[in-house]
């Protein structure tokens, strides 16, 4: 069973709520897990559970982010379940963040570009996720660049805090990139007052992790 868990997402110079973040997990012996690979989550469930999460949703925010890979991009019955989320949150604004997973074949921009268009066109921003990890190197998505809303940076690709001098200078290059190309910069992982007071130091405003609040099921009517 795959439902979707809740993460908020902060401004935390206005100490404001600005979003939420889906995060979709497998129920397992142990527990709530992420997928292995998210490519493995069947089409149908994934939309089905976005459309049926979406409507229990009446959350007075700006935004709800949805992840996706570009295997489910290219997948018609995810984007069709995406716009259908869209017109179920309006006037909530549904967040496309294209993560970094490696896909299926090497689909080459000029392909992925008109189905990232198609989610603005319905009044969606666009996110790139993850970005310094996986296909989300700077010089794979430049040419998306353009339609983006949103940069994020996750601290915990790295495996390191963000108080190590390697990280901060990856923080800092993709804080200024965000900047320069008038986009929201989101840096994601924060998990404690360090990684908080340091994000201070670096003014950083747009902050998402444990440290501000872990990912919480969203149940779906019939669940127990």
């Amino acid at each position: 069973m795959y439902r979707f868990f809740i993460q908020p997402q902060l401004d935390k110079v206005n100490n404001s709520l600005i979003g939420y973040e889906l995060l979709m997990k497998k129920k397992t012996d142990q527990g709530w897990r992420p997928p292995a690979n998210f490519s493995d989550i069947p089409s149908h469930t994934m939309a089905s559970v976005l459309i049926a999460t979406t409507k229990l949703l009446s959350l007075k925010i700006g935004s709800v982010s949805v992840n996706i890979n570009r295997n489910q991009l290219m997948d018609k019955e995810v984007r069709d379940a995406i716009i259908e989320a869209q017109s179920i949150l309006r006037p909530l604004r549904v967040v496309v963040e294209l993560t970094e997973d490696t896909p299926n074949e090497n689909w080459p921009n000029s392909t992925l570009i008109p189905l990232i268009q198609e989610f603005i066109n319905y009044g969606m921003d666009f996110s790139l996720d993850d970005c310094g990890t996986g296909v989300n190197q700077l010089d794979q998505i430049q040419d998306m660049i353009p339609l983006a809303s949103e940069i994020k940076f996750a601290i915990q690709n790295f495996g390191e805090k963000l108080r190590d001098p390697d990280i901060e200078k990856k923080v800092i290059f993709w804080r200024d990139f965000s900047e320069k190309n008038n986009l929201r910069f989101i840096l994601e992982g924060i998990e404690d007052e360090h990684d908080d007071a340091l994000a201070d130091s670096l003014n950083i405003d747009l902050r998402q992790g444990y440290y501000y609040g872990k990912p919480h099921l969203l149940k779906l009517d019939g669940d127990k």
